[in-house]
């Protein structure tokens, strides 16, 4: 269905099976993506779907949580970049341990066609049938019942064949949305009464601001949330005729079985939108109109306007004194923020970058992000604290020829065996007993105790306690970054490295 010229949404689609009954529902999760809109919180190692941005949980743990009322913990599939896959893993098995078993990993971000395709190929082979809805992980809905109800009605429509969209009630003439203007109302075969499902006819995407004004004026157009529901072998039949190659590699992932994807198979699939690649072409497309309180929190504005605003119209998170200051965004991850007559600024501070600018140029902060990656690359893609599948480390201070860092193991975790060309490495206990393999040698060792790592020695770090263990690691020689690692053996997973 292409955005210059609308194709009726009842036209026969011939590929297309006929329908039978569904097999059973199964929900989605693209959880990839690594936004700078939402800088300096948000880096390419811990992106916006994996903060707390308006609550406790984080956006993913809310999506999961939101799916869970309708679908069973073993038919939840999340996909995610390998980058993020342990701390999608830790957080989804924060709610359900089963959910963290489902967890498909990409070596490389193709957009969301080819990761839907991969996932929905994963489902077909246990049921061909299944009735599949796609969720963004990184969107706030502020109504559950409204959302249920949406989802009920876009399964009707998947069940007559149609690919379905979720249409978000627009609030503003937002220009960074795509549109879809509805068409007429879908009938449900068992009665004459609407569905609540209307036919697509067109999609519109990102509008001028005036263009925009004027789809509000008229009504029946609708913001593109990227929610979808389908039946499973509609979809691959859709797939197979518009993006054979797509079609081909999701069936050669899935018959492999394994939860992380081919390098060579995922790189030479196109990078391709779900929007793009299928529902744009398709004959059988609908709508779902909806008024769930969807956000994307897409920006330091949208956080804003989310959260609760104290007596002058300040957003505070954190450690913050405003005095005088009014209608501010100030958020604190470490530290105090103290302000004296401020207005409208967004100011952000985390341990290691403070942002501040208009709150009307908070849409403008991929241009900051841009020119911070040419001078501090750092700062755009870690935290100092950083997670790993054992635990995380924290870098507290580094210089010339030395790092230190606080690094915590999870109780029964472990490191690699591994082994460094270019430094040694000074371990301290802080809390916990620690279990340390270091050459032929294997020691333990508890708090207030210590060892030395010579280079190139053979070493792990071992958590074998019931609580968290905590070492203060100092770093010594001429070259200290993360990639001066030798891995022998690793419980995780993770590809061995090889001098």
């Amino acid at each position: 269905m292409g955005t210059s010229s609308a194709k009726q949404a009842s036209v026969k689609n011939k590929n297309v099976p006929s329908i039978k009954p569904a097999g059973e529902r199964y929900a989605i999760i693209l959880a990839g993506g690594s936004g700078t809109r939402l800088w300096p919180l948000s880096r390419s190692a811990m992106p916006k779907q994996l903060l707390a941005l308006n609550g406790e949980d984080s956006l993913l743990q809310q999506t999961a949580r939101r799916l869970l009322p309708r679908v069973a913990h073993d038919k939840l599939i999340t996909v995610t970049h390998a980058d993020h896959r342990f701390e999608v893993m830790g957080q989804l098995h924060s709610i359900h341990a089963s959910l963290a078993d489902n967890v498909l990993s990409e070596p490389i971000g193709r957009n969301t066609l080819p990761a839907i395709a991969w996932a929905v190929a994963s489902i077909a082979e246990k049921d061909p049938k299944a009735l599949i809805g796609v969720f963004s992980s990184d969107h706030a809905v502020s109504d559950q019942v409204a959302f249920n109800q949406a989802w009920e009605s876009a399964e009707e429509a998947a069940l007559d064949g149609y690919l379905t969209l979720f249409g978000m009630q627009p609030t503003e003439p937002a220009v960074g949305y795509g549109y879809i203007q509805a068409g007429s109302a879908l009938k449900k075969k068992t009665s004459s009464k609407a569905s609540g499902a209307m036919s697509v006819s067109r999609f519109v995407e990102k509008p001028d601001a005036k263009t925009a004004r004027a789809y509000l004026k008229q009504g029946g157009y609708y913001w593109n949330g990227g929610m979808f529901v389908f039946r499973a072998d509609i979809f691959l039949a859709m797939l197979k005729k518009y993006q054979p190659a797509i079609h081909i590699a999701a069936l050669s992932l899935s018959n492999g079985g394994g939860k992380v994807a081919d390098f060579d198979t995922y790189a030479a699939l196109p990078d391709l939108s779900i929007d793009y690649g299928v529902l744009e072409l398709a004959d059988k497309v609908a709508v779902v109109p909806v008024d769930m309180g969807w956000n994307d929190l897409g920006s330091w504005e949208a956080i804003y306007q989310q959260r609760d605003k104290d007596e002058q119209g300040n957003m505070v998170k954190g450690e913050v004194l405003a005095v005088d200051s009014q209608d501010n965004l100030l958020w604190s991850e470490h530290g105090l923020i103290a302000t004296l007559g401020l207005q409208n600024l967004a100011v952000v501070q985390t341990r290691d970058a403070t942002m501040v600018c208009p709150r009307d140029r908070v849409q403008d902060l991929k241009q900051l992000v841009a020119s911070v990656k040419e001078t501090h690359q750092h700062l755009t893609e870690i935290h100092m604290t950083v997670t790993r599948p054992w635990g995380s480390y924290t870098i507290l201070e580094e210089g010339a020829r030395y790092k230190i860092k606080r690094i915590v193991v999870n109780p029964g975790a472990k490191l690699s065996m591994q082994m460094h060309f270019h430094r040694s490495e000074h371990w301290v206990v802080i809390a916990g007993t620690a279990k340390i393999t270091n050459g032929d040698k294997e020691i333990f060792l508890e708090e207030n105790q210590s060892t030395y790592i010579p280079q190139t020695n053979r070493h792990r770090l071992e958590n074998p306690g019931r609580i968290p263990l905590q070492i203060i690691e100092i770093q010594s020689g001429p070259y200290l970054e993360e990639d001066d690692i030798v891995r022998f053996d690793d419980v995780y997973g993770r590809a061995p490295v090889t001098p």
